[in-house]
């Protein structure tokens, strides 16, 4: 990178703020999808909304596209950096701005993470609903990018539906407010377009969010199946009763098995575990919560476990949120993927996946929020061994081939990012596609913000790129659906 450049990111964050350094310049080459990377020319890290506001208006003078970094948790390759191109890394930016009790809001800086705006609430008996089980490292400023969800979207919703405004610069660093400190606000819904968006639009430098009071109670249960069919049936009956659970997970015996050997929840050794939470008003929850028991038992639950204490709850929960990074305790490597199928679609899809694990010789656990058919699916590996690697990301793409068709969708909340752009017209015809880069060309005309992220390159036409096929039996099967 030009030497002079350097001298001006320097000149706004300081020599301590800018790297540059091949050795520094690792850690920033990839996300939490790391089969997937690229060096940065350069690393910049603000410690203000201004400082961002000076950098984004060189690179846009310059001509340097620019990549926007929170705490590196997403996986999906959004923050992929840009050969020839800088990250601006927003860690730095984490302070916590307005605390607003009475008005139920709070406003932070895009890197605090997401557990620590419940913290800043707690003392009050306040939450933050969207909890991604990275909450406790993830940065706000990356939830908003990608709209995370998390076990409790099913009731609450997600990142959408509790962010009420938003401090952004904009791409040729304009600084601008959308939203407000309101539920709602009159004229287009820049905000809502904005969030999701996956860092293509603008940065943000400051998030105003709403909070919620704590449930009167929480109930708890950990179900055991010996199917998936049968924790697939529970789920779509529970629904199908008119009960909206705070959570419905579902786990894998795979998944079981790294979560115990990793936290020691204390799972039972079953094929399928489920987490049902209901929160509420206590009256309400203990009439619900007896139907939900009944529904367990009726099909077939092997045993299921109330959680009496909090402290009992908890060790559910972090059995559940430890599943991720425990199944580095069962592989040297594993591939994470996020689809969407209808509930009423999740035996049959999870089925297939597990006739794809036979198939392709590696194993794949799952995790998922059964309540809203978001699957993770992850995929074993072991790099060293060669092929493997591009195995697994074979295997991760018949996954989402599964998901479309049953009526699903390729991502419910890692984002498309780099991972996924190129199955975009597999889902979307070539004028949606062409659609959406309008109007990202509207924000960022020469594109220069994460650019290479969610649209496929070059453009496709319609045609299904690389390793998105269905094996030939596969392909049988689903002609015969048709």
């Amino acid at each position: 990178m030009d030497r002079a450049f350097l001298a001006e990111l320097r000149r706004i964050s300081g020599d301590a703020g800018v790297l540059s350094d091949a050795l520094d310049l690792l850690t920033y080459e990839c996300d939490a999808l790391p089969h997937l990377r690229a060096s940065p020319a350069g690393v910049v890290l603000p410690a203000s909304a201004a400082e961002v506001q000076a950098i984004v208006r060189l690179c846009s003078r310059e001509g340097v596209p620019f990549v926007a970094r929170g705490h590196g948790t997403g996986l999906s390759g959004g923050a992929l950096p840009v050969p020839g191109g800088i990250v601006i890394a927003l860690s730095r930016l984490n302070r916590v701005l307005h605390v607003d009790i009475p008005n139920q809001r709070l406003t932070v800086e895009p890197g605090v993470t997401n557990l620590e705006i419940t913290r800043q609430v707690a003392p009050f008996g306040y939450y933050y609903a969207p909890d991604p089980s990275s909450q406790q490292v993830c940065s706000i400023g990356g939830n908003v990018a990608e709209n995370s969800g998390g076990a409790h979207c099913l009731k609450y919703g997600f990142t959408v539906h509790h962010v009420l405004g938003v401090e952004a610069v904009l791409p040729d660093g304009e600084l601008v407010h959308l939203g407000g400190t309101l539920a709602d606000t009159p004229g287009p819904d820049l905000l809502g377009l904005l969030v999701g968006s996956e860092g293509t639009l603008a940065l943000v430098t400051s998030v105003t969010v709403r909070i919620l009071r704590r449930p009167e109670t929480v109930q708890t249960l950990l179900a055991a199946f010996d199917t998936i069919d049968a924790g697939g049936a529970v789920v779509s009956d529970i629904i199908a009763a008119g009960i909206i659970p705070a959570a419905v997970e579902m786990m894998d015996s795979l998944a079981i098995r790294a979560a115990e050997a990793a936290v020691h929840p204390n799972f039972p050794d079953a094929d399928t575990i489920l987490i049902v939470e209901l929160d509420g008003p206590a009256a309400e929850v203990s009439a619900l919560f007896d139907i939900v028991v009944q529904i367990c038992r009726r099909h077939g639950a092997a045993t299921i476990d109330v959680a009496e204490t909090d402290e009992h709850r908890a060790r559910i929960w972090r059995g559940r949120k430890a599943a991720f990074a425990a199944m580095g305790r069962v592989s040297p490597n594993y591939y994470v993927q996020d689809g969407v199928v209808p509930r009423t679609r999740l035996p049959e899809v999870l089925n297939r996946i597990r006739r794809l694990e036979q198939r392709s010789g590696l194993r794949i656990g799952n995790v998922f929020h059964a309540g809203d058919g978001n699957l993770h699916p992850l995929i074993c590996y072991d790099e060293k061994i060669p092929g493997q690697a591009d195995k697994a990301v074979e295997v991760a793409a018949e996954i989402l081939t599964y998901c479309m068709d049953a009526g699903g969708s390729l991502t419910g909340e890692h984002g498309i990012g780099a991972d996924k752009s190129q199955y975009m017209p597999a889902m979307f015809t070539a004028d949606d596609l062409a659609l959406m880069q309008r109007v990202r060309a509207v924000f960022d005309p020469r594109g220069l913000c994460n650019p290479g992220k969610i649209f496929p390159t070059p453009r496709l036409c319609g045609e299904v790129p690389g390793p998105y096929r269905r094996h030939p039996v596969e392909e049988a099967g689903h002609a015969e659906r048709m």
